[in-house]
């Protein structure tokens, strides 16, 4: 293979920017733009500049080797896709506003892919007539489509991405639960090979469906994913997929429910100061519309709901807030003062901590009164018990009880053991060794590919700028000339010789532009090594900087060099 030929930055088709972004929110948005690696090309759509696309395919290349060392077979489907499939897994209707849909000429409807499960399994079933055609693994590595409601955090949360999106096929749960192993061991070793810290906690299936799912989180400042990881024992979750177990009381010495007066009490602030008591002895009862119909959420007063995890229960019935009006129609409904024990026939769901025997004081449903004493399962029914709250820092760890500590972190990674959702919708069955149709059993594994890079750019910068990890770099060595003639002569025969090595280089040889802003932009392109051709260049000698560390070294260009190729 032949070596890649030295960049020279006065060709590059980048330009660094010294200062952020008037719309970058995030530390991966502002430098990724600044160094030259990205460009806004509308709300969450992204060009990649050469640097970027560099690292961006180095991404892909570590992805791609590491998916073809478990056997799987990389393919390439269509970005555009007709809307049968997706009908016929309740997808095109589940993904509401998030699906980009459009018309061909003749009135036909498409979507551009969110992701593929249906696809692939058409492809399968196309492909795969017979048992010793199973098991298989196949793969992509291809542009995603989302319509966010609110692009934001430049690459992390756009309207196209680029992703590996990976599916198994087996003929038993067995074969599942054996690929699923395969995928969790290869992104482990993807993650490690980009330099990533990285988490693997439990998770929620969402609009996916299946069984298991473990998400790969990357701890971040900017992350919009909420991880909980327990001090004493290996568990470790997505906060939206922490359960509680129900655990009943008895409530036999409880008396009877009884009114109080609770004039200017509207919130539960007001009513545990005006009681005096705690807020967790307080039952808040929030009201929302599930497609169109009222229904109440029971959390104690000292928890806030989790909005994701009620609509998660009710996907895909769309979820919103009552309003002012919604109250005007229902005068049974009195603003400030719900109370479980008087909603007639409206769906009620509750967190398990508002489990059957607890007594709580709540709203009356009459203005400026409230009830005490009124218990679970005596003088209310709940119609279904879900983990609704927002996790806290130190909420007792459902696997031994110990406070969880919470993080914030980017998803850089999921994986599904989807069983047979999308087989029983799309009819995918190979024939047995006994001549019987099989019904085949599929898994889902996504890897965010453009992701990646935005969480590495997060984890690995300085003050100074990016930093990349030597093998996701979009250079082994940045070569700077200081700037006077014969230092861009040096600076071009010693990017010469590292290239003839075998070293990926990029050489600054702009003329008219002062050192320090070459030294500076160096920090900020954040190649792993800069080597700089500066006041001692007539000697032959020049400075290795390290730039993590920031270490410095005056060595002749042969011992950089040797040092270099080492």
């Amino acid at each position: 293979m032949a070596n890649a030929p030295v960049q020279r930055m006065s060709q590059l088709m980048a330009k660094t920017l010294r200062d952020d972004p008037a719309d970058a929110e995030v530390l991966s948005h502002k430098l990724l733009v600044r160094a030259g690696y990205v460009r806004r090309t509308a709300a969450g759509i992204w060009t990649w500049l050469p640097l970027g696309k560099k690292v961006l395919a180095n991404v892909e290349r570590i992805v791609r080797e590491e998916m073809d060392a478990i056997g799987a077979q990389e393919v390439l489907l269509p970005a555009l896709l007709p809307r049968e499939p997706y009908e016929a897994t309740g997808r095109w209707d589940e993904y509401g506003p998030e699906l980009f849909r459009l018309q061909d000429r003749k009135g036909g409807d498409y979507l551009l892919g969110p992701t593929h499960e249906e696809i692939f399994t058409l492809m399968v079933k196309d492909q795969a007539s017979s048992y010793k055609d199973l098991p298989v693994i196949l793969y992509q590595i291809q542009s995603k489509f989302r319509d966010e409601a609110r692009p934001r955090a430049g690459i992390l949360r756009g309207r196209e991405f680029l992703m590996k999106d990976s599916y198994s096929f087996d003929l038993e749960d067995e074969g599942l639960a054996k690929s699923y192993a395969l995928h969790r061991q290869a992104y482990q070793k993807v993650y490690e090979r980009l330099g990533l810290d990285y988490r693997i906690v439990a998770a929620t299936a969402g609009a996916m469906g299946g069984s298991k799912s473990e998400e790969f989180l990357a701890p971040a400042e900017a992350g919009e994913d909420t991880f909980a990881d327990c001090p004493n024992c290996d568990f470790a979750a997505n906060t939206e997929a922490i359960a509680y177990e129900l655990k009943p009381v008895d409530a036999a010495g409880v008396p009877a429910a009884e009114d109080i007066p609770t004039p200017d009490t509207p919130t539960i602030e007001t009513l545990a100061a005006q009681l005096g008591v705690e807020a967790s002895a307080t039952l808040k009862n929030l009201l929302v519309k599930v497609d169109g119909e009222i229904v109440a959420v029971g959390v104690p007063g000292d928890r806030e709901v989790d909005m994701d995890k009620v609509e998660a229960h009710f996907a895909p019935a769309a979820v919103e807030m009552v309003t002012e009006a919604d109250f005007v129609a229902r005068p049974d409904l009195v603003r400030g003062y719900v109370g479980p024990q008087g909603l007639g026939k409206m769906t009620y769901i509750a967190d398990p901590r508002v489990a059957p025997g607890t007594a709580w004081i709540t709203g009356a449903n009459k203005a400026d009164t409230h009830a005490k004493n009124v218990v679970a399962g005596r003088d209310f029914e709940v119609d279904a018990y879900v983990d609704v709250v927002v996790v806290q820092e130190g909420d007792p760890c459902p696997k031994c009880g110990t406070g969880l500590r919470l993080d914030r972190a980017i998803e850089i990674g999921h994986i599904f053991q989807l069983g047979r959702k999308y087989a029983d919708a799309l009819k995918l069955d190979v024939l047995g060794q006994n001549g019987k149709p099989v019904r085949v059993t599929m898994g889902s594994y996504g890897i965010g590919v453009s992701r990646a890079v935005a969480a590495l750019a997060e984890q690995t910068a300085d003050d100074k700028g990016l930093c990349w990890p030597a093998e996701v770099a979009p250079a082994d060595v940045h070569v700077v000339a200081a700037g006077k003639a014969l230092q861009i002569e040096l600076a071009l025969d010693v990017s010469e010789k590292l290239s003839a090595a075998g070293l990926r280089v990029l050489v600054d040889d702009r003329a008219g532009v002062s050192p320090g802003v070459k030294f500076t932009d160096s920090e900020l392109i954040g190649v792993p090594q800069i080597l700089v051709a500066g006041r001692r260049a007539a000697e032959g000698v020049v400075e290795l900087k390290d730039r993590r560390t920031g270490e410095r070294e005056e060595l002749t260009v042969d011992e950089a060099v040797a040092r270099l190729t080492a």
